[in-house]
């Protein structure tokens, strides 16, 4: 470009774009579409701030990989092959990768991937692989195999160890942003931490990434900002609630789908754009024309659906109206039996209408190469050059390592906490339910 490109953004201040195909991959529509795609979800239904979109964050990825490969190149560039310093020709590869690596989310993102069984890093990859984008065309601009190369950092192959930690690992771009972001929009300021002392502190290894010992301090704070931004925001029962409560609405949608499909029924409940997503038989193309105005749509259509328990249900999620819930312990686990009955007793379809959901999280953890998803972990380099894991330097992070927060919670109907009048016939059911969670549990709030 003949001239830098200045983006003004609330959290980062300002996006510097000095490549051309930067701007034109965010020119193109699979790019554009993730303006239509929430950052968090349901999760603006609790924090109202929080409407902020798929599109900025990964602009912010971008610019924070963006300043991060600025040090780099300018502190730490290579002079060997086996130095294990930054080489400044995997700059493009880091910024396209940071720019495009949440290119496949599906509406509202994580409750959509588990009703239809979707992976948005394996969409992601298609997305930039596939000769039928414009993601492949800008990409393929700079080389033929670049696109390989940019898809293999989103699915963690890529051979230089660097690049892929710095779009994930358990401090990367990523991380950065959206924990800087969504504090912002939700208002959150425990998520907030000095990036800018992070990125100083960066220092590259022939294994990857490891920070200067000086900048422990600002560590720890990004992993407790990450914790309390778990336990505040991303892990709140009213907004677990309305996931819950979007989850059940599609599991029904599809149910009624299915049934009008076999009985040979007209489906014109089902707009067009939904329809290869519910039949299980989608074209990338289709996939593409998704996103949370397409659902929300489709949903309030189904608030006037002639199927009863999808209307309320659609209902519910556009009114705001979550389930309630209690958090499941030894003590309470024994009672969900007698709690799923009267709530059916009470008519509401248990399926729909009652659910186990668990939420739960690791602060930081240490590498384990046996776990199931082992971690990067994060490492200090000494004055001397050896490397030391950051829970062995910092009581903090060690107070933190490996400890499981979160919980499990059962979801009901808000109906069954309401007072009934004596004549009511069904005012002895809500009085046995709520007789059975009286004692001291924990009730969502409003």
């Amino acid at each position: 470009m003949r001239k830098e490109k200045v983006l003004r953004d609330p959290v980062l201040n300002e996006i510097h774009v000095y490549d051309q195909v930067i701007l034109d991959l965010i020119a193109t529509p699979e790019f554009q579409r993730l303006r239509r795609v929430k950052q968090l979800g349901v999760t603006s239904e609790v924090f109202h701030g929080a409407e902020h979109s798929r599109f900025s964050h990964s602009l912010g990825v971008y610019e924070i990989a963006r300043r991060i490969e600025r040090h780099l190149a300018q502190f730490y560039p290579t002079q060997t092959n086996t130095d294990g310093l930054w080489n400044p020709e995997e700059r493009l590869v880091l910024l396209c990768a940071a720019l495009l690596h949440d290119l496949g989310h599906g509406a509202y993102s994580h409750t959509f991937e588990h009703i239809f069984n979707t992976d948005h890093e394996a969409y992601t990859q298609e997305i930039i692989l596939s000769p039928t984008t414009q993601i492949n065309a800008v990409l393929k601009q700079v080389a033929s195999d670049f696109p390989e190369k940019v898809a293999q950092v989103i699915a963690k192959t890529y051979p230089n160890p660097q690049v892929v930690q710095l779009i994930s690992s358990q401090i990367d771009a990523d991380r950065m942003d959206y924990l800087l972001r969504d504090a912002y929009f939700t208002g959150a300021t425990y998520g907030e931490f000095d990036l800018a002392r992070i990125i100083q502190t960066i220092h590259p290894y022939a294994g990857g990434i490891a920070f200067a010992d000086k900048g422990m301090n600002a560590i720890e704070d990004y992993v407790v900002s990450r914790y309390q931004m778990y336990v505040q925001v991303y892990f709140h029962p009213v907004s677990r609630a309305m996931e819950v409560l979007l989850q059940h609405l599609l599991e029904r949608a599809k149910s009624v789908f299915e049934n009008h499909a076999e009985r040979g029924l007209s489906n014109g409940f089902m707009p067009k754009a939904l329809m290869p997503l519910f039949e299980g038989d989608i074209t990338l193309d289709e996939y593409l024309m998704i996103d949370d105005s397409v659902m929300l749509a489709a949903i309030s259509e189904w608030r006037n659906s002639d199927d009863s328990v999808l209307a309320d249900l659609s209902r519910r999620f556009l009114n705001r109206v979550p389930l309630k819930s209690i958090v499941i312990d030894e003590q309470t686990r024994s009672l969900l039996p007698q709690l799923r009955e009267l709530v059916e007793t009470a008519g509401f379809d248990t399926q729909y209408y009652t659910a186990e959901n668990d939420s739960f999280d690791l602060p930081y953890d240490a590498y384990d190469p046996k776990a199931r998803k082992p971690r990067t972990q994060i490492e200090l380099r000494q004055q001397n050059g050896d490397l030391i894991e950051l829970s062995q330097k910092s009581a903090l992070v060690q107070a933190l390592t490996g400890r499981v927060f979160g919980d499990a919670r059962f979801f009901f109907p808000s109906e069954m906490l309401q007072e009934h009048p004596v004549e009511d016939m069904m005012a002895p059911v809500y009085a046995d339910f709520q007789q059975y969670i009286e004692n001291g549990q924990l009730i969502e709030p409003k």
